[in-house]
């Protein structure tokens, strides 16, 4: 298949030894393509159990005709070896706790503003909740959305956990793994576009985005999700995990 119009040498070489490998893996049970936006730049935001997340996501939008930029976190970055591949394929590092925390957003935007799909897990990291359901999102999400103003487009991905669990090293890449993975029409977030990006707003934006994954992701498991998100702040403050959808 032709690669993405916007992908660049580095990301068509490791395209090519990359797929082969997760069609060697995986079955793509893929749907939803047709809400991507044909045009412009869009954050493309999915939900995140496993370490091996960010290679079907990848898949998932290289096959439909992109070459997204992930944001990832900065560690990442300073891997021999990966740190290349992140780099030269173009990837955004994740500063945190940091003064230089801004300059991710300030490369996401300009990425979105240049008409590229940028990847985002709004969880920030695996989640925690015990039955792999999206936990609270982190707000960064919703600043690069409100800032430019660009579709989002929730993706739910469930399978890739049957290939590398939550927190393990080891592949299980045989017998071939389902990976279902479906996007969604747009997060309508339009009315808080004029409102200050003030705590209020960025916390109902972001909930909307989870909200909008979560209801794809139990289309997919075929039930229910928690009605309290997990809340992993609270948990690691000694409460009991979960908190209502956008409380901090």
């Amino acid at each position: 298949m032709p690669a993405p119009k916007r992908s660049n040498r580095a990301y068509r070489n490791v395209a090519r030894i990359v797929r082969p490998l997760m069609f060697s893996m995986t079955r793509a049970d893929w749907h939803g393509t047709e809400h991507l936006p044909t045009s412009g730049g869009f954050i493309a935001a999915a939900n995140h159990m496993t370490e091996i997340d960010p290679l079907t996501f990848a898949h998932y939008l290289w096959d439909a005709g992109f070459a997204p930029r992930i944001l990832a976190k900065d560690p990442l970055f300073r891997v021999p070896v990966l740190g290349k591949v992140l780099h030269a394929t173009g990837q955004i590092p994740v500063y945190r706790g940091s003064s230089d925390a801004g300059r991710s957003l300030e490369a996401g935007v300009q990425a979105l503003r240049d008409g590229e799909c940028v990847a985002v897990f709004p969880e920030g990291t695996l989640t925690r909740e015990p039955a792999l359901w999206p936990m609270n999102g982190k707000t960064g999400v919703a600043r690069l959305a409100l800032t430019t103003q660009v579709p989002v487009i929730p993706v739910a991905q469930w399978g890739p956990q049957d290939v590398l669990g939550r927190y393990s090293k080891v592949l299980k890449p045989f017998p071939r793994k389902k990976v279902t993975i479906v996007a969604g029409p747009p997060v309508v977030l339009d009315d808080l576009y004029g409102r200050p990006q003030d705590t209020a707003t960025l916390r109902e934006a972001t909930e909307r985005i989870m909200a909008a994954i979560t209801v794809l992701l139990e289309g997919i498991r075929g039930e229910k999700a928690p009605e309290v998100r997990y809340d992993m702040r609270r948990a690691k403050q000694g409460g009991d995990g979960p908190a209502k959808p956008g409380t901090p």
